[in-house]
């Protein structure tokens, strides 16, 4: 079995995790593709047993499984080296409320006993994909999004005019401090902060949500994921922040932004029987107020 292991943040918790995997009875028979970040944590003498990875291009479609150690944001940025490679990523949550991160370090010895077996699901995930009609350097880094984009005021606390078309179609200036473009994955984030609805991982739908709207009847808006998307951004500064997941880019005011579903998607693998519905109910504690 091939294994790809990455981190971006190596603190107790993540040493623990990633020592258990490299130690486990398992992991002899298993090749290991690890993150530079993580080489020290390997011993020297032992170096030469595995191979490391600095970039996207260092990966190949043969691996098996991509293991995510950390949050959600570290889950969020295994997208970037994973890309189009049809490889199923996992997460181990060492942070807080993990949603993409779903398996527990709590239950780690049964997990690996599952993910050195091969015995997870992979479900797809869509993505969104940014354009401009100049040439920014969002363009020129991984321009996709699993979770959301968002364009946000600069340097002020005056609200923006976020010009919005759809398929061409001209829908709405949001007068406020902001605009969200969400995909399912992302409803229970950014979006859901702001009076967005959850969407089930399933759907192949996008929600657009104001960010502290000026106009009370501008809502969230439930659009399908074949939908084109055209943002502009007007204001008294002259450029405004445009967010892509977790990166964030500084644009000139009135720069057009695309949006469309990307042609590909992330493939995302569980374990241990995982429900969205459960995951959601858990994770809001739907369900636990001793009122009912």
């Amino acid at each position: 079995m091939k294994i790809a292991l990455f981190s971006q943040d190596i603190n107790k918790d993540v040493e623990t995790v990633f020592q258990s995997i490299l130690s486990h009875d398992e992991a002899t028979k298993c090749n290991f593709f690890i993150f530079k970040n993580l080489r020290n944590s390997v011993a020297k003498t032992d170096q030469n047993l595995y191979e490391f990875f600095d970039n996207y291009s260092d990966l190949t479609e043969n691996l098996d499984i991509f293991v995510s150690i950390g949050g959600d944001g570290t889950f969020l940025r295994s997208i970037e080296f994973v890309r189009n490679l049809n490889l199923p990523i996992i997460g181990i949550n060492t942070g807080r409320l993990g949603f993409l991160a779903s398996t527990k370090k709590e239950n780690l010895e049964k997990s690996l006993i599952k993910i050195f077996n091969k015995k997870f699901v992979s479900e797809k995930r869509s993505l969104l994909k940014v354009t401009t009609n100049c040439n920014t350097i969002c363009e020129k880094s991984f321009p996709y999004a699993l979770n959301e984009i968002s364009v946000v005021r600069k340097d002020t606390t005056s609200m923006i005019n976020v010009r919005t078309s759809l398929d061409g179609t001209y829908i709405n200036s949001y007068w406020s401090d902001g605009l969200i473009v969400s995909t399912p994955t992302g409803s229970t984030g950014y979006s859901l902060s702001c009076g967005g609805p959850v969407i089930s991982p399933s759907s192949n739908s996008l929600v657009l949500t104001p960010i502290s709207p000026h106009n009370l009847n501008a809502r969230p808006l439930v659009i399908s994921d074949s939908t084109k998307i055209e943002i502009s951004v007007e204001g008294r500064e002259d450029f405004h922040l445009l967010t892509i997941d977790a990166k964030i880019y500084t644009l000139k005011n009135e720069t057009k932004i695309f949006l469309e579903k990307a042609d590909f998607d992330i493939k995302v693998a569980n374990i241990n029987n995982y429900n969205f519905f459960k995951t959601l109910k858990d994770k809001l504690l739907w369900g636990k107020d001793k009122r009912n």
